[in-house]
């Protein structure tokens, strides 16, 4: 039975900015949605491409990063980071299916408009440009792993044997400390006094392995000397061979072959990490007790080291773990390259139509909620092994030394070949999130170019064109970034900063879409309602309260 159309369609301006292939409006290719789990099961695949650019850049760098530093203690904000955002990865990909629009085209309907874009899509673009920074920090994770596991010249390898100032420093006041005369030791708490025992025996071992050189490296920091790292090549002609591989690949290369390679590469070493992890639960030495588990859950801060950069760090990495800033807007483009929208069809007023609508949408409910299963998974195993290892062996990834430090996590398990495993699976994840991440930079800068009017809205070729020139450039500006010597760790840790700046802006976005554009026969329940307003304030207070943190940081 027709009903009257919906009275809250979207306005007529902004034109929509989909590619013709894919839009609603050009094309008849609506298509019943799956009634089967197993149909269901088969049409998957956005949130496993999403996954695919998160788990190299939050989860292993970030995520392992704040539990170096903070210890079990910010494992809530970690799991909390990585469930409260689905609510609004879900809404926005609602509007998408059911509009037809992308998602940089549905934010800039948000009021504010300043010039030929809201405000939301100026942040954006500032927030990409940290974006592009991070994706040289991740080549570089990758030009790191190949240059250990095979090196041209030995450069890479030889320079990270050394052990950094910040690590010397603190083994010569770790020595003083155990030697002390007038600390006792009973006073340190247990966990910071095992900490640093454990730090001191390592260092004291890595530069006792490098005899003289050692020797003139203690004596350097005592002198107040400052060790500078010297500069290598090997890392850095493996990142430019990787930014190659990725234009080839990027070139022609369509959504199915992104979709298969992500998928592939991500689960294969998700599984060596969680293994790693059960592992350690195994052994005396490494595993974490119930008392720590509830430590993690308790909602508290770090009472050992600075709690405060600890949570700044947990707070930047709030911003990109599970899906980031980034991956909340790219996972509609995803839906529609996937067919989503298309299957769907232009809203109109009759059933066929709502029908096509929720079946695909549960389609969708399911991609993203499986995906949320995958990455948050996938991200307390990493975080476990930054506490379990890292943190108390007092190692912090970062620099030149980051992939070599992540690589110790794997160590007490898997021995001798831990480098060797770990390393293949550093590339597999870091690159997987390198050929992700520029897959779906490359959209969003080719929709950006429509809506500031650089090139036609509705011209295939124009697209087609524009997102080549991007899938072509981005690669090889990363791996340039890499080349200016960036810190890895760092330039990852200042995209996640932006990208927490930039949550609660999307929340809003979504909100926006929930309340003026959401078609009334397919508005969810009050519960999902109540779930996306939480979500929302959650975004709003880690965006603010990280904001903050950083301010205190520059005063």
């Amino acid at each position: 039975m027709a009903i009257d159309p919906p009275s809250n369609l979207p306005d007529a301006e902004p034109l929509d900015t989909v590619p013709p292939e894919f839009d609603q409006e050009l094309n008849e290719g609506t298509l019943p949605p799956p009634k089967t789990l197993g149909g269901i099961l088969r049409q998957l695949g956005p949130g496993l491409v999403v996954a695919g650019s998160i788990v190299g850049s939050g989860e292993l760098i970030a995520t392992t990063k704040t539990g170096a530093q903070a210890g079990i203690a910010l494992l809530w904000l970690i799991v909390v980071g990585c469930l409260i955002k689905v609510f609004v990865q879900i809404e926005l990909g609602r509007y998408s299916i059911c509009n037809g629009e992308t998602t940089l085209n549905a934010l800039n309907r948000v009021p504010g408009r300043m010039g030929p874009a809201n405000w939301i899509i100026w942040f954006w673009f500032f927030m990409m440009l940290a974006g592009i920074a991070q994706l040289g920090g991740i080549v570089g994770g990758v030009g790191q792993s190949l240059a250990i596991a095979v090196p041209f010249t030995g450069d890479y390898r030889e320079a990270i044997a050394v052990p950094e100032q910040s690590e010397v420093v603190s083994y010569l006041e770790w020595t003083d400390l155990l030697n002390s005369e007038t600390v006792e030791l009973t006073d340190i708490p247990e966990e910071e006094l095992t900490r640093i025992q454990h730090g001191h025996k390592r260092i004291g071992e890595a530069l006792e392995q490098l005899g003289e050189r050692g020797v003139q490296t203690l004596e350097a920091v005592k002198a107040g000397e400052t060790l500078k790292d010297p500069r290598t090549w090997d890392d850095k002609f493996w990142a430019l061979i990787v930014g190659l591989i990725t234009v080839a690949l990027l070139y022609n290369g369509r959504y199915s072959v992104i979709q298969t390679i992500s998928t592939v590469l991500v689960i294969a070493f998700t599984f060596i990490t969680i293994g790693n992890v059960v592992s350690l639960q195994m052994t005396e030495e490494w595993a974490l007790s119930w008392d720590d588990v509830v430590t993690g859950f308790s909602f508290g801060l770090p009472k050992t080291g600075d709690k405060w950069d600890s949570l700044a760090t947990a707070l930047a990495t709030f911003g990109i773990i599970g899906v980031g800033a980034t991956e909340l807007i790219t996972y509609p483009y995803w839906c529609i390259e996937k067919g989503y929208a298309r299957y769907t069809g232009k809203r109109t007023n009759d059933e066929d139509w709502v029908t096509r609508a929720r079946g695909w949408m549960k389609v969708m409910h399911y991609d993203a909620f499986l995906s949320m299963v995958v990455y948050t998974i996938a991200t307390m195993a990493f975080f476990i092994m930054g506490v379990a290892v890292l943190y108390r062996e007092g190692r912090d990834p970062g620099g030149m030394r980051m992939v070599s430090t992540l690589a110790s996590a794997y160590v007490p398990v898997f021995g001798t070949y831990a480098k060797w495993l770990f390393l293949g699976g550093a590339i597999a994840v870091l690159y997987s999130t390198f050929l992700v991440a520029n897959a779906g930079h490359s959209r969003m800068y080719t929709d950006a170019m429509k809506i500031f009017g650089f090139i036609p809205r509705n011209d295939q070729k124009a697209h087609d064109r524009t997102l080549t020139t991007f899938c072509v450039v981005l690669p090889i500006l990363c791996v340039a970034l890499h080349w200016t010597g960036i810190d890895p760790a760092s330039a990852v840790l200042l995209s996640g900063m932006m990208q927490a700046t930039m949550l609660p802006m999307i929340g809003l976005g979504a909100l926006y879409f929930r309340y003026t554009s959401t078609d009334p026969r397919l508005a969810p329940s009050k519960l999902w309602d109540v779930m996306l307003i939480i979500s929302f304030l959650g975004l709003l207070v880690a965006g603010v309260w990280g904001v903050y943190l950083q301010i205190l940081k520059l005063m």
